[in-house]
């Protein structure tokens, strides 16, 4: 796992931590597949999200967009920006972002570390190289 932006190890371990502290409380009874994520914004706090699932699939929301809807929520969508997020599993499989979450978290830290599990390691991603073309206006 590589240092991306100046996160320290602390920090990526803590992310890791509260995101499998939160996948406990994912809603997954359609895929049974629990997801948590953590959220570090460049002010400081964490934001935790887990997957909430739908009988309707699409209405289905991942634990990434909920942990940044929520620090949006807290710390106001102008000024919130996200220095890192740590994805995890309840199966310990690979699992990044789909690609509506890397759009997500690119719009609010094009520079963040992204953190998520791989095939028996961890993988650090910048936001820009996982959605090197994201959309803007």
């Amino acid at each position: 796992m590589s240092d991306n932006n100046s996160i320290s190890r602390t920090q990526i371990e803590l992310l890791i931590t509260k995101a499998t502290e939160t996948l406990k409380y994912a809603y997954a009874p359609y895929s049974r597949f629990r997801v948590g994520a953590a959220v570090l914004t460049k002010a400081g706090n964490i934001f935790t999200g887990c997957n909430v699932e739908n009988a309707s699939y699409g209405l289905s929301m991942c634990a990434e967009r909920n942990a940044v809807a929520t620090a949006v929520a807290a710390e106001g969508g102008d000024s919130m920006k996200i220095a890192a997020i740590a994805i995890v599993n309840d199966r310990q499989i690979p699992c990044s972002p789909c690609g509506a979450c890397r759009q997500v978290i690119w719009e609010f830290g094009k520079d963040a570390a992204v953190v998520f599990q791989g095939q028996g390691e961890w993988h650090s991603n910048l936001a820009s190289e996982l959605l090197p073309a994201g959309f803007s206006f």
